[in-house]
């Protein structure tokens, strides 16, 4: 039965998307089908879409890096008819046609059990944003990170990773310092647990190789110069999250943090995250990592017919939080 897909196309070197119908022979080879309920829009969706960033590794192709639904066929034993599941990063919507559509078919390899705790809706409210946000708290609480160590600072906070990193933090005991040069979202942020809100102007990090110990540490989704100043200020032992390049892919800085303080530069790399780990977190954000204002944090909703829209206004800024792409 045909469905219908945002599928984006590669057009004499332009990229262009639209919404297409299709079956469900037209997608990526998998083992299982997946009804789609629900999807997000997520910062590589919106320059995949859009083409303002060569994402898609093949065309056409569709977009979207997670899906949550309900299986509507399988040839995989552990994902039988009718269970509720999800799928983030992997490939999907880049190099597997992804979630920006009523059907996806993919490896049962890819496919994790819906979490107790989650519903499909609270699990792209999650998405990969959410992933990342609770890999960083993960990675860093494992590499020894505690709120008695000083305050966090997220920086891109009003942002998918950081609102949820932000709310994250602030459930497990952390004072979080929370930086948005979009001051008009500065009492959303203070209303989804951070104790300080700034600008990046206000943070004022200094440019010596060392700095006064400010912070315990820090989630990063910018770069450049912000991710190079926060390295100069971190306490003894403390970690920094490296998740984005919202400014810039550039660090220039100096090894002095690392080999006098200790300070762990952590990346993070969601997509490919190891199977048993990506599991894993996902039961915890079903679970202690569950943010309590999750509803105010993805409270805007689209259909697939407004989501080439979105895309268009998550890369001009013009939204907060997480856009959740209705499909069911």
């Amino acid at each position: 039965m045909p469905f219908l897909a945002c599928r984006t196309f590669l057009d004499d070197s332009t990229i262009n998307s639209r919404l297409t119908p299709l079956d469900t022979s037209d997608l990526s080879p998998g083992d299982v089908v997946i009804r789609s309920a629900w999807s997000g829009v997520n910062y590589k969706d919106a320059l995949a879409v859009t083409g303002r960033g060569r994402i898609l590794k093949t065309f056409p192709l569709n977009p979207g890096i997670d899906v949550a639904g309900v299986v509507e066929s399988s040839a995989d034993a552990r994902h039988p008819v009718g269970s509720a599941v999800l799928v983030n990063g992997m490939g999907l919507g880049e190099t597997q046609d992804g979630g920006f559509s009523e059907r996806v078919r993919v490896p049962g390899d890819w496919i994790v059990p819906l979490p107790a705790g989650l519903t499909p809706r609270e699990a792209m409210a999650l998405g990969t944003a959410g992933f990342t946000a609770a890999l960083c708290l993960h990675r860093m609480e494992e590499n020894g990170q505690a709120p008695a160590r000083g305050p966090i600072v997220v920086t891109g906070a009003s942002g998918g990773v950081g609102s949820i990193a932000v709310a994250i933090l602030a459930a497990r005991g952390y004072e979080v310092i929370a930086v948005s040069g979009r001051e008009a979202h500065h009492a959303y942020l203070s209303e989804i647990g951070a104790a300080s809100v700034v600008t990046p102007d206000a943070l004022a990090l200094g440019a010596r190789p060392l700095e006064r110990v400010r912070f315990g540490g820090a989630i990063d989704n910018v770069g450049g110069d912000v991710l190079a100043g926060l390295t100069r200020h971190v306490e003894l032992w403390g970690n920094i999250a490296c998740v984005g390049m919202a400014a810039s892919p550039d660090l220039v800085t100096s090894v002095f943090p690392m080999i006098l303080r200790g300070v762990s530069l952590l990346g993070i790399s969601s997509a490919n995250c190891p199977m048993p780990l990506r599991t894993a977190i996902w039961n915890r954000l079903g679970g202690d990592l569950k943010p309590r204002h999750l509803a105010r944090i993805a409270a805007t909703e689209v259909t697939l017919h407004d989501v080439m829209a979105a895309c268009s206004r998550v890369l001009d800024r013009q939204h907060v939080g997480r856009v959740l792409v209705r499909l069911g």
